[in-house]
């Protein structure tokens, strides 16, 4: 396609676009349009389903349904213009100084923003005063760090449906990184985009409705249509050999791309048409692999609350919000990143590993390193906002403080075993830049550009004769004030200056009897007149003449200072790039020390061992209990699929969540807590815990449950790691017994992944009678009289009793409900013996009969008992844990 057509072809609109289009060409109609709201139509015509700032002197102000829509949400009063007409036109407005912060509520809340600016001074205009859209806001399409949280990316994500799967493309538009992926099922698509979390989602304006719905997961994505002008490969070939100023794709490694080439070209033609044309910052687009690192669906996310929290959705309590004490947003990106895709090549995974190690070694080397990134700001953002020419004085003089830091880094690390490693290499020296920073920027210079002192004195010969200027000229206002005092007799005569009147001699009322001919009257006030004199004009015109001028010069040098820096925007990534690795790092091994994390072994096996693990997060908690660690075996020979039975509360789900959580720290480059870990490499974990429902896409909480469990069933590998708590307890007790059976012997026979299988349904441990690779084992608990005492230990052999009601007395039941429910229980218990021992469901005509050579499900419960006294390793159990073990099996005993 040709350029012009991608450069021009318009803003993308949703559907209500092109209606709302013809509402504002028809404003006419009953309304007197006078030039400046014919401007404003012609503008509002470019963005119509953007709420448009329209800049008129001082305020910005949004008129018709936009008013009525910002009025609303923004708390503005809404007013309107022409009110003496018929249809008056409805209309609010924002300071100009404060536009920034209700256009971010607006973009907060998913709406498009588009600000129309004039581009002329008022001063100099023959009419009208020519404006013009100069920027859209979409969530998506921030650039001002000031607006978004500095520890998270913000992803703007193109998808584009190819012949076979989805291309993937996503850019934050604040740092200009770059990248794009092809996939190749929609299952795949969905744990991209939720690995991604974008604030917007661009695409194809004929995708498919119902693959739409499927997708939307998060209500605070915004999602946006696009032509298929937008998407086609010729159109993306194009733009980014445009882009990166190269005649072929192929030299940049692109030339094999599928439909993530074209996901890319619609994020480029995305954001030309939005306004954002300076595109210096983008780095070179990279192209990356799903298959290079472990692949975590939403549900695993969620269960395993990496990034928020299950019951309120907060980052505290989280693993991000353990793990990320970064110094730098930058530091904090990464981590983020690192832990949303942890690594599958042992070699990478030890690189990182190294890099800690070292850093645990080296307190002394911590310490200063921690010092030294205190110190940088957001080199990421901040080279962002310089490439796009929206940097302050402020953003280059934080620029210049981080870029001083670097070499100091450097130094640091300027020793055998850090250069060794590819995390710790040499840094890209910008001494230059720090160097033009300084020599041209003031000391400590104002935020807003046309303020004045922003450029040093000596750097310009004419710059400083217009400040000397200006300063005599406010010392000769003294002089003149003082000088009129005395030959007035006025002591109370002023001279002073403002924007509309200029200099003037102020005099009251009572002292107008002893005002000089000479003085010329110029404005009256309540309790007093202003003059001017032929000399204070003549003043005047000299030093607004030297101010004017020497605003005007500042603003042009501070431009070409920010010009030169922004063409070392690719050395600036590439340092800003380094700087979050060493931040990550530092990180890791800060926590490593101050947590008591071990260094895991890594490795392409199938073994899984760990000694003492805890629970990252619950550890440090501090919920009153000493956490009690744990030794967990996981391999593909006799401990492949471990079935854990065991009450409510007793500690079942955090045991296998913290394994899943160990591997996937190790994986990402942290060490682990834990005495010591084995891990062979995880291409995917999975997790199916607790129950939960999804009203939104009209789904059961047992819905939800089989739908999980079918995605473990359809994903996993033999080298995966799964993770199963209580499948089939959202049906009947028996459906849920078939269910639970079937899958767990589906993972033993047929997937031969490593499984953690957390259930009520103690006749599952049968199953471990029944395969060689399949182990029962149970967390720990005590019985004294009524109580219940949960030891928290995990220990081999099953359990055979929930204690579901000792559980719901600690919750705080009446005990009369506590009585009756015992009642029920013994005559349930008693029932369920009368045929040998055989549970209910033995009796089922849907029970499916046993393959050949199977035992029954449940068998003689002495067989348990025998298996539960043989899994009791007596040298490690401490005096009160072998009392309490004691009194368990009495009272198991007592009741037969």
């Amino acid at each position: 396609m040709p350029r012009a057509s991608r450069k021009h072809a318009g803003a993308p609109e949703r559907p209500a676009g092109k209606a709302r289009s013809a509402r504002f060409a028809d404003l006419h109609d009953g309304r007197r349009v006078t030039p400046m709201m014919r401007q404003f139509i012609e503008v509002k015509e470019q963005v119509p389903d953007a709420l448009l700032f329209f800049r008129m002197g001082d305020f910005y102000e949004l008129f018709f349904e936009d008013a009525e829509t910002a009025a609303e949400l923004l708390d503005l009063t809404l007013t309107a213009r022409d009110k003496s007409g018929e249809n008056p036109i409805p209309m609010a407005g924002v300071p100009h100084h404060a536009v920034r912060g209700y256009v971010d509520r607006l973009v907060a809340a998913g709406y498009r923003v588009a600000v129309a600016d004039q581009v002329e001074d008022p001063k100099l205009a023959r009419g009208l005063v020519k404006r013009e859209l100069t920027e859209v806001i979409t969530p998506g399409l921030i650039l001002d760090p000031d607006s978004l949280d500095a520890r998270t990316a913000n992803w703007l994500v193109a998808l584009v449906p190819g012949e076979q799967g989805f291309g993937v493309a996503f850019i934050d538009v604040s740092t200009g990184e770059f990248a794009c992926a092809d996939v190749a099922d929609q299952a795949q698509l969905a744990a991209e985009l939720d690995r991604l979390a974008p604030r917007e989602i661009v695409y194809p304006e004929e995708l498919d409705v119902v693959l739409q719905q499927e997708l939307r997961s998060n209500p605070e994505q915004r999602w946006t249509a696009v032509p298929a002008a937008a998407t086609s490969k010729a159109g993306a070939v194009e733009d980014l050999c445009d882009l990166y100023d190269v005649v072929d794709l192929a030299g940049l490694g692109l030339g094999e791309l599928g439909p993530a080439l074209q996901a890319a070209g619609a994020i480029l033609w995305y954001l030309r048409t939005s306004r954002i044309d300076t595109l210096g910052h983008v780095r070179r687009l990279r192209p990356y692999r799903l298959s290079s690192f472990m692949v975590l669906d939403e549900a695993t996310r969620r269960n395993l609350e990496l990034f928020r929290t299950m019951v309120d959705g907060k980052r505290r309590g989280s693993l991000l919000g353990l793990l990320d004490k970064a110094r730098t947003g930058m530091g904090s990106r990464r981590i983020r990143a690192w832990i949303g895709a942890p690594l599958l090549d042992p070699d990478a995974i030890r690189h990182r590993h190294d890099a800690v190690d070292m850093l645990v070694s080296s307190p002394d080397l911590r310490e200063r390193l921690a010092e030294r990134l205190d110190r940088v700001s957001d080199v990421e953002r901040l080279a962002g906002k310089v490439a796009s020419g929206r940097a302050n004085a402020r953003d280059l003089d934080a620029l210049r403080r981080s870029l001083i830091e670097a070499p100091s880094i450097d130094v640091l690390l300027d020793r055998d075993d850090a250069r060794a490693m590819p995390a710790f290499q040499l840094l890209p020296d910008l001494s230059d830049v720090t160097a033009d920073i300084e020599q041209t920027l003031a000391d400590d210079p104002p935020a807003q550009l046309k303020d004045g002192g922003l450029i040093r004195r000596g750097y310009h010969p004419e710059l400083d004769e217009l400040v000397a200027l200006a300063t005599e000229g406010k010392s000769a206002l003294a002089r003149l004030e003082s000088q009129e005092r005395e030959r007035t007799g006025i002591n109370s005569l002023k001279v002073r200056y403002n924007r509309v009147f200029g200099y003037y001699i102020e005099v009251t009322k009572t002292n107008l009897g002893n005002v000089p001919d000479e003085y010329i009257r110029k404005q009256t006030l309540a309790n007093a007149e202003r003059f001017y004199t032929p000399e204070l004009k003549e003043f005047e015109a000299k030093v607004l003449g030297a101010e004017e001028r020497r605003s005007s010069l500042e603003f042009e040098l501070f431009g070409e200072l920010r010009d030169r820096v922004g063409l070392r925007i690719p050395e600036l990534g590439e340092l800003a790039e380094r700087l979050a690795v060493i931040d990550a790092l530092l990180t890791f091994a800060t926590l490593a020390v101050s947590h008591g994390y071990v260094r895991p072994v890594i490795d392409g096996g199938t073994t899984l061992q760990l000694a003492a693990s805890r629970h990252p997060v619950i550890e440090r908690m501090g919920l009153g209990e000493r956490f009690v660690p744990n030794d967990v075996l996981l391999d593909h020979d006799v401990n492949q699929l471990m079935i854990v039975s065991g009450p409510n509360m007793a500690g079942k789900s955090t045991v296998m969540r913290q394994v899943a959580l160990v591997v996937l720290m190790a994986q990402a480059g942290s060490f682990v807590p834990a005495d010591e870990a084995r891990i062979g490499v995880c291409d995917r974990i999975f997790t199916r815990v607790g129950a939960s429902d999804d009203l939104a896409r009209g789904r059961s909480t047992f819905m939800v449950e089989m739908a999980e469990t079918a995605a473990i069933l359809s994903g996993a590998t033999d080298r995966s790691l799964v993770i199963l708590d209580e499948i089939g307890r959202g049906t009947s007790t028996f459906d849920g017994l078939a269910l639970a059976w079937a899958v767990a012997e589906h993972i033993a026979d047929v997937l031969r992944c490593r499984t953690m299988f957390a259930t009520h349904y103690h006749e599952l441990c049968e199953l471990a009678s029944l395969r060689d690779q399949v182990a029962n084992y149970n967390i720990a608990v005590s019985e004294l009289g009524e109580r219940v005492i949960f030891l928290r230990r995990l220990r081999p052999g099953g359990s055979v009793r929930s204690y579901g009601i000792a559980v719901a007395r600690l919750a705080g039941l009446p005990d009369e409900v506590l009585e009756r429910a015992r009642e029920v229980l013994a005559n349930l218990e008693r029932d369920a013996e009368d045929e040998v021992g055989r549970p209910r469901m033995a009796r089922s005509k849907t029970r499916p009969e046993p393959a050949t050579g199977q035992l029954t499900l449940f068998g003689d419960r002495s067989r348990l008992l025998r298996e539960e006294l043989l899994g009791i390793d007596v040298d490690q159990l401490t005096p009160l844990e072998a009392l309490n073990i004691l009194a368990d099996l009495k009272a198991k005993a007592a009741r037969g």
